[in-house]
């Protein structure tokens, strides 16, 4: 159950033409597709900074570091770029099944079933955004002092970006379970969002501390 979009893909759009969507009346993209975006751009510094500090003397002894760190910059970018998608047409799903007709018992029992499987759906793809941001900040933390002293804050920023969209990606997790018709996956699923939070914000902070102390970092072991 999908909403047509008037293109292919969120991410085919240039900024300003997502931005004008976001503010319209329509349901998509909303909230979780916004978080999607954010981490996406915070991914992107992690390929930039990792870059601007490849094959460089001074940074030689994080060159594993900094090589996995582009790799998993630009795969971490498409993902988020995928979950925009996925979460507007999850949403969209969710929108259509709240509008099924229920004028008859049989009617409302087939709606009932649809708006509890779009509104899984609808809780499991900010889900995925709220992990793929646990990857992003692990890897804001192996760049912290481990990388071009001149886009430290771009590293912080990607840190910054990975909790912030977790966060916004958790709270459209949480407002579907309700509607999901079973707390024990309800449960699990407030637990796990829980537990990712703090860790993310747990690695944004360390991120924090390391890059305005200025501190460098012995090289990661292989």
């Amino acid at each position: 159950m999908e909403q047509a979009r008037t293109t292919s893909s969120f991410a085919d759009l240039t900024v300003a033409q997502f931005v004008e969507k976001l503010s319209s009346s329509e349901p998509v993209p909303g909230g979780g597709a916004a978080s999607a975006l954010a981490a996406a751009l915070g991914a992107s510094l992690i390929s930039m900074v990792a870059g601007l500090s490849e094959g460089r003397p001074k940074y030689a002894a994080y060159a594993a570091t900094l090589a996995r760190c582009t790799e998993t910059g630009h795969a971490l970018s498409a993902e988020f770029l995928r979950l925009v998608d996925l979460d507007a047409d999850a949403y969209a799903g969710y929108s259509l099944a709240l509008k099924m007709p229920r004028d008859t018992e049989e009617r409302q029992v087939v709606r009932k079933e649809a708006i509890q499987t779009a509104a899984r759906a609808a809780a499991e793809a900010p889900w995925e955004c709220v992990q793929a941001c646990a990857k992003l900040v692990e890897a804001a933390l192996a760049l912290a002092g481990r990388s071009n002293v001149n886009a430290a804050s771009d590293v912080l920023v990607a840190a910054l970006l990975a909790e912030a969209a977790a966060r916004g990606a958790a709270e459209n997790v949480l407002i579907n379970l309700p509607s999901v018709g079973d707390e024990e996956y309800a449960q699990t699923m407030r637990y796990q969002v829980d537990s990712g939070l703090h860790e993310i914000a747990d690695a944004a902070a360390r991120v924090r501390e390391i890059v305005l102390s200025g501190q460098t970092q012995e090289p990661e072991a292989e």
